[in-house]
C-alpha cells in the first residue's frame, strides 16, 4: 500500500487520491479493507451489531448503513455465513442474499454491543481526520472586501467595520467582539463563517487506539449537497460514505459552556466518546458568546485556549489515558458585553489579537433598518415611522440598537393580528410597542 508521511501521520493511498482532485480534499471511495485503516475484526464486529439492530438485511443495506462499499462487507458476510454466525433468509437483487443472526451471531453481536454499542457508519482513522482538517482548513484562502460584503449582506453595519473584520478573519487568529448587547455581535459572527468557503467533509465517527470518538453532531452540523456538475459527476457516485458533506460549522455556546465541553466525553455505558466543540467547530467557527457569563471563571476558561491558539493545535485526552493532537483550525471569536481588558489579562489578549468594537447604529444605518424590518414583515413602505423612533430616542435619551427596530415591529405586527386590523406601522402602534418593550430596560 502506497503511504504518505505528513508530519507524524501515515496516510493510505485512497485518502492521498483524494487530495488529488479539484476540492481542496475529496474522500474517495475504499476500495478493500487495507484501505479502510480498519481491522478486519472490527468491521465484522460492526457488521454483526448492524444486523442485530435490523433484524433481517440484505448485504447491500448492510454494506449502506456501514458506509462502506459491498465487495469490501461481501467477503465478511462469506466469512461469517461459514463461521455459522449469519444465515440466508431469502434471495435479494443483484446476486445479494437477506440475512439474519444466527444464535451464536446474536451472542457475538451482544458481547461487541456491550464493548461499544456505536452503530453507524464505519468510522475513519484519527490520522485521516487530521489530514482533513489540514487540507480544509479556513486560513488557506485570504478573504477580500466583496467577499467579506457579500458574507454580510443580511446585515447592516457602518463601512469602517469592514476594514476590521477583514484582516482578522485573515489572521485566523480569533477575536473579541465587544460592544453594547444587541448591535449585532452574535449575527456578525454567524456571518462571518460565509466567508470561510462553501462545504467541507467531515467524518461522521473517527477511532483511535479502540476509542471511538462520535464527531457528527446534528446541532452544529448541516448536510450539504455533493456536486454533481461537470467533472464531480462521476467522483460524486464514488465517495467515501463514512465522510458526510456539510456547510462550514458555526458552533455557538454560551452561558451553558463548561470545561467538559471542551474534552472528550466518554459514556462509559456505551463506551463511546463525544468529541468536544473545538473538533466540531475545525475548519469553521467557534463562538463564545455572552462571555463573561458562563458558569466557569473566566481566567479559567481562557487558560484552556492559550496552547490552541498559539500552536494551531489542541491536546485531548481519550479514557485509555492516551493524548492526541488535534488541528485547531477554526475562526475562534468571543463575543462580549463587557470590556476585554476588565475581564482577562495582557498575556491572553496578546493571543487574541483583534478586539473589535461594535457600536450602536447611526441614525442614517437606523433608517435603513426600519425600512428593510418593515419590508420583510409585509409593512407598506412608511419612511416616518424611522423618523417618529428616532425622535422618541431624542426625547427619552436612550441609545439606538439594531435589534430595536425588529424586536419592536414584531410587536406591531402581533397588535395588528390580535385587533384584526391590516398591517401598518401608525405612531400609536410604535408607541404602545415602546411602552411594552423599554418599560424594564
Amino acid at each position: 500500500m502506497t503511504t504518505l508521511t505528513h508530519e507524524t501521520h501515515s496516510v493510505d493511498a485512497g485518502l492521498l487520491g483524494s487530495l488529488l482532485t479539484d476540492d481542496s480534499f475529496w474522500p474517495a471511495e475504499t476500495g478493500s479493507i487495507e484501505e479502510t485503516g480498519l481491522t478486519e475484526a472490527y468491521i465484522e464486529s460492526l457488521m454483526l451489531k448492524t444486523i442485530l439492530l435490523g433484524g433481517t438485511l440484505s448485504g447491500r443495506n448492510t454494506s449502506e448503513r456501514m458506509g462502506l462499499p459491498y465487495r469490501v462487507v461481501e467477503p465478511l458476510l462469506d466469512v461469517a455465513r461459514t463461521r455459522k454466525l449469519i444465515a440466508h433468509v431469502r434471495p435479494a437483487p443483484f446476486n445479494d442474499y437477506y440475512y439474519s443472526l444466527t444464535e451464536a451471531g446474536q451472542r457475538h453481536a451482544q458481547t461487541h454491543m456491550q464493548q461499544c454499542s456505536y452503530v453507524g457508519p464505519a468510522p475513519v482513522p484519527l490520522s485521516d481526520y487530521v489530514l482533513s482538517v489540514e487540507a480544509q482548513s479556513a486560513g488557506f484562502e485570504p478573504i477580500d472586501q466583496d467577499q467579506l460584503r457579500q458574507a454580510l449582506t443580511s446585515i447592516t453595519y457602518q463601512e469602517e467595520l469592514l476594514d476590521q473584520l477583514g484582516p482578522a478573519v485573515n489572521s485566523n487568529q480569533g477575536m473579541f467582539l465587544y460592544g453594547p448587547p444587541g448591535n449585532g455581535k452574535t449575527t456578525i459572527a454567524r456571518c462571518l463563517t460565509q466567508c470561510l468557503g462553501q462545504e467541507i467533509w467531515i467524518p461522521h465517527a473517527i477511532l483511535d487506539d479502540g476509542n471511538l470518538i462520535k464527531l457528527q453532531d446534528d446541532a452544529f452540523h448541516r448536510p450539504a449537497p455533493v456536486p454533481e456538475t461537470g467533472d464531480q459527476i462521476l467522483k460524486a457516485q464514488e465517495w467515501d460514505r463514512r465522510w458526510l458533506r456539510i456547510q462550514r460549522p458555526t458552533v455557538v455556546v454560551g452561558g451553558e459552556l463548561v470545561m467538559e465541553n471542551l474534552e472528550v466525553r466518554h459514556d462509559q455505558r456505551s463506551n463511546i466518546c463525544e468529541a468536544p466543540l473545538q473538533m466540531k467547530s475545525n475548519c469553521g467557527a467557534l463562538l463564545i458568546d455572552d462571555f463573561g457569563r458562563q458558569r466557569i471563571a473566566p481566567e479559567e476558561l481562557l487558560n484552556r485556549w492559550i496552547v490552541p491558539l498559539e500552536n494551531q493545535c489542541d491536546y485531548l485526552t481519550l479514557p485509555t489515558g492516551k493524548k492526541i493532537c488535534i488541528p485547531f483550525e477554526q475562526l475562534i471569536l468571543f463575543s462580549t458585553n463587557i470590556d476585554p481588558k476588565t475581564l482577562v489579562d495582557e498575556a491572553f489578549l496578546r493571543r487574541v489579537p483583534y478586539k473589535i468594537y461594535v457600536n450602536d447604529p447611526l441614525p442614517s444605518e437606523y433608517r435603513q433598518l426600519m425600512r428593510h424590518v418593515a419590508k420583510q414583515a409585509g409593512f407598506p413602505d412608511t419612511p416616518e415611522a424611522a423618523e417618529h423612533m428616532l425622535a422618541y430616542y431624542e426625547k427619552t435619551g436612550r441609545n439606538l440598537r439594531r435589534c430595536h427596530p425588529r424586536d419592536l415591529l414584531a410587536q406591531v405586527v402581533n397588535y395588528c393580528k390580535y385587533r384584526k386590523l391590516p398591517l401598518s406601522i401608525r405612531p400609536e402602534f410604535l408607541d404602545r410597542a415602546c411602552d411594552s418593550y423599554f418599560s424594564q430596560l
